[in-house]
């Protein structure tokens, strides 16, 4: 069913006529845009706005703040697991030629034995 259930065509006309009649008297009702009042409230708004503008700059400006500082604890963390992966594979590195080197001096005693037992075994 319609909202709007008028009857006849006279209805209709003067429904439509006192919704005309009530736009013009909002319009005419509202303050002019010089009106002290309208100016402050625009003003308002305006501060309102700044102030809004403001904190977002604000956020902005933190957001890349710690934006950064996480880059650099990144990149120090990196720098610092590189500097500990080299220790350690310099550690690796050197145990290495220790166990190679003391690996060697043990050849070297098992056939200067060996040279010594065949010396001795051809003197006798």
């Amino acid at each position: 069913m319609s909202a709007f259930d008028y009857r006849n065509f006279d209805d209709r006309r003067q429904h439509s006529q006192s919704a005309k009649a009530a736009l013009l008297a909002k319009f005419k009702a509202r303050p002019p845009a010089d009106d002290p009042e309208v100016v402050a409230k625009a003003k308002a708004r305006a501060e309102i706005v700044q102030a809004r503008e403001d904190r977002a700059r604000e956020r902005e400006a933190a957001r890349i703040a710690a934006e950064r500082k996480a880059a650099e604890e990144k990149r120090i963390r990196e720098e610092t697991e590189l500097a500990a992966r080299l220790a350690r594979e310099a550690a690796e590195l050197a145990a290495a030629q220790e166990r190679k080197s003391a690996e060697l001096a043990q050849k070297k005693a098992e056939r200067d034995a060996r040279y010594a037992a065949r010396k001795a075994k051809a003197k006798r």
